[in-house]
């Protein structure tokens, strides 16, 4: 039988310290699933989006591939076990905010301008990883990310989600240099497809 010291230096035996009483303890605690999983998504999600790049957790190019997409996904779900009872626009509000440093009133049509987005990749002091890619990629990923958990993409979002694919199929576009442009444009196309349907 094991001894402990108590804060006195007195020694106790094992049989004499209270145990805390444990009440339904299931054997195996079941752990959430992580990130972007195809066989624990919403079936209407599989339905919509059956390509598989969309499902991959290490493709860059994918909504969830990305660690700004892994993350934005996992910050949707926290977000959504805090708020059960508010409308996921909040949500798509407040990661603009967060991530852009901005209001939400300045993520419109306006970010969508070719001149604007060339100069912003020509400026050696604009960060377009972060106030572009990480912007978009984030909102891009909260709003597939309640299709993938639910089921649904509510249309409130909807235009928010269209500016991100928007922007960043421009952003591709324009990123000449880049190899991957157009192999990241087409998967923004089927992504662009499902959020009509959605």
């Amino acid at each position: 039988m094991g001894i402990f010291k108590n804060l006195f230096g007195n020694k106790k035996k094992a049989s004499e310290i209270p145990q805390k009483q444990v009440e339904n303890v299931p054997e195996e605690i079941e752990e959430e699933p992580y990130g972007i999983d195809k066989d624990n998504a919403h079936e209407k999600a599989i339905e919509l989006i059956p390509e598989e790049f969309f499902w991959s957790c290490i493709d860059e190019l994918a909504p969830f591939g990305s660690d700004e997409g892994d993350m934005a996904l996992s910050e949707f779900r926290d977000w959504k076990k805090e708020n059960p009872n508010t409308e996921t626009f909040e949500c798509i509000k407040w990661t603009i905010e967060g991530v852009s440093e901005k209001s939400l009133a300045d993520y419109n049509e306006k970010i969508l301008d070719r001149n604007l987005i060339k100069l912003q990749l020509e400026d050696e002091n604009f960060n377009d990883q972060q106030y572009i890619f990480t912007v978009d990629i984030s909102v891009i990923a909260t709003g597939f990310g309640q299709l993938v958990d639910e089921g649904k993409i509510d249309e409130k979002n909807k235009p928010l989600i269209q500016l991100a694919i928007d922007r960043q199929k421009i952003w591709a576009e324009l990123a000449t240099e880049w190899e991957y442009g157009n192999e990241y444009i087409e998967k923004l196309n089927v992504l662009n497809r499902a959020l009509k349907v959605a």
